[in-house]
């Protein structure tokens, strides 16, 4: 469009262009020339211009604003050729004017001219300032024998900022809906509320991290803007496959949540485990010569005994970092003993299926569960693998697709090693696991600390789970505390012996 206003410019040997853009009910400056007082402002120059747009309606009453001829023109869609601006009365120049007065310039010759699209809406104006003749400097009328020729060079101009809208229009959709994924995602899961948008962030600080590094492994690594773009996308999307994933499974806080707590269902059970022990003691005490004493004394400690067998359930239900194989046996035994339901038929206190949930040696899944859980990235991957990414765009699956991935190549789906992954898939999986540990949010878990968050990553870097170059760059260029400071609660930011976390010494 620049390329086209100089040119228009050529035809008329005009002193003076302007390119406005549309932009909803206004025209803002896009692109100044002037020979004569040098200026050049806007489009490649990279100096902005200072002028405010024009308004193409009344802000107050809403009129449309027939007065300013660039404004006349996007409304009207009609070409219009001013000879003398300070001549004529048909439109308010008075803008111009005072632009002259102030930079001792005369404003006389105008072609103000529409910019439209195929749909023949108008989506900008080219005017030309001051035409002049070919020999000299003066200023001339714009000739109409030379307007075709500039008309056809604004809608050239048209079409390209037509393009270029329909592109940033396209992208801005795209952005959108990868953010309403990422938001239905989240919204689905109250307890990972900000992990689709919070995993971008450390990811992208990470990719920074790297691209400034001056020496190192990574003093080659770049990223253009198209790149970035496309590990920024990947991130929002690594755990779109979670839209398949079942609430219950997703948002499980204890060992016995399904579609509710089971514990309610055990503390009913033994509600009437009590009742049955009153019911006893009742009919003893009514028999002849009964103790009442002891009955009393049998009743105390019936209730005492599954007061606390129903205490110790509780906390078996709560997923922890290692249970006992004690405390395994002693959920079994519980399970054992019996209650009788509604009818008077006699059970086990425990299901087969409850004892499998609360003999859970870590967190609140079962196996079964975590592969449901795992399974969502082979949906993710499978999804975007569907998608048809435009060619900027190709690697968003594989960057996506590969933050469960450890270096060893014992993680999933893929089992990939380190020299099978990419720098961006390989940030990725660190930015999940920081993002995972820190997390606030989490039902089954304490937000941990920083340092406790990077001494689990250390023991993950010597088992060859995580990239160490790039879980040292996280480190010592300080990402995991910027993002910290701009995320975590104050008080999980505390004091991290970075040597030590980096098996340095002392």
């Amino acid at each position: 469009m620049e390329i086209i206003l100089v040119e228009a410019k050529a035809i008329y040997n005009a002193d003076g262009g302007t390119l406005y853009l549309r932009n909803d009910d206004r025209l803002t400056f896009a692109i100044m020339r002037n020979d004569s007082m040098n200026i050049a402002m806007g489009g490649t120059t990279g100096d902005e211009i200072p002028f405010p747009p024009l308004m193409m309606y009344d802000p107050d009453t809403g009129k449309p604003n027939h007065h300013a001829v660039a404004t006349h023109v996007a409304l009207t869609g009609d070409l219009v050729n001013t000879d003398d601006a300070y001549e004529t009365d048909d439109f308010d120049f008075s803008g111009a004017k005072a632009f002259d007065e102030r930079a001792g310039y005369r404003s006389t010759s105008f072609l103000t001219i529409p910019l439209k699209n195929y749909e023949k809406d108008v989506v900008g104006v080219l005017q030309l300032i001051n035409a002049r003749q070919p020999d000299s400097s003066q200023v001339i009328p714009f000739s109409p024998s030379a307007q075709p020729l500039v008309e056809a060079l604004a809608s050239q101009a048209a079409i390209a900022l037509d393009n270029q809208l329909l592109l940033d229009a396209q992208k801005h959709l795209l952005e959108s809906f990868i953010r309403l994924i990422a938001t239905a995602i989240d919204r689905k899961s109250p307890y990972t509320g900000g992990h689709c948008q919070r995993v971008p962030a450390i990811t992208e600080m990470m990719a920074d991290a790297a691209c400034f590094a001056k020496d190192g492994p990574f003093k080659d690594f770049d990223l253009d803007e198209e790149e970035r773009y496309e590990l920024t996308t990947a991130a929002w999307l690594h755990d779109c496959g979670k839209v398949t994933t079942p609430e219950y499974v997703m948002d499980k806080a204890t060992k016995l949540e399904t579609v509710v707590d089971r514990i309610e269902l055990l503390k009913a059970r033994i509600t009437l485990m009590k009742r049955d022990a009153e019911l006893e003691h009742a009919r003893g005490a009514g028999q002849a010569g009964a103790d009442i004493s002891l009955l009393d004394q049998v009743l105390n400690d019936t209730h005492a005994q599954l007061d606390e067998n129903l205490a110790f359930l509780e906390g078996a239900n709560i997923g922890g970092e290692y249970m006992d194989p004690d405390k395994i046996e002693r959920v079994k035994q519980i399970g054992k003993l019996q209650w009788r339901d509604v009818d008077g038929t006699s059970k086990n206190l425990l299901s087969e299926n409850e004892i499998h949930n609360l003999t859970i040696t870590r967190g609140t899944l079962t196996a079964e569960e975590r592969t449901i859980i795992n399974d969502h990235i082979v949906v993710t991957i499978d999804m975007l693998e569907q998608l048809p990414f435009p060619k900027n765009l190709k690697r968003v699956p594989e960057y996506a697709g590969g933050h469960h991935e450890k270096m060893d190549g014992t993680g999933y789906p893929r089992g990939l090693k380190r020299d099978e992954m990419s720098v961006p898939a390989r940030m990725m999986a660190i930015a999940d696991i920081y993002e995972a540990l820190t997390a606030g949010d989490r039902p089954y878990k304490k937000a941990k600390t920083i340092s406790e968050s990077l001494g689990i990553m250390k023991k993950m870097n010597e088992t060859d789970h995580i990239d160490p170059d790039l879980f040292r760059l996280f480190i010592e260029s300080g990402v995991y505390r910027k993002y910290a400071e701009e995320f975590l609660d104050p008080d999980q930011i505390d004091e991290v012996d970075e040597a030590q976390i980096l098996g340095q010494a002392a």
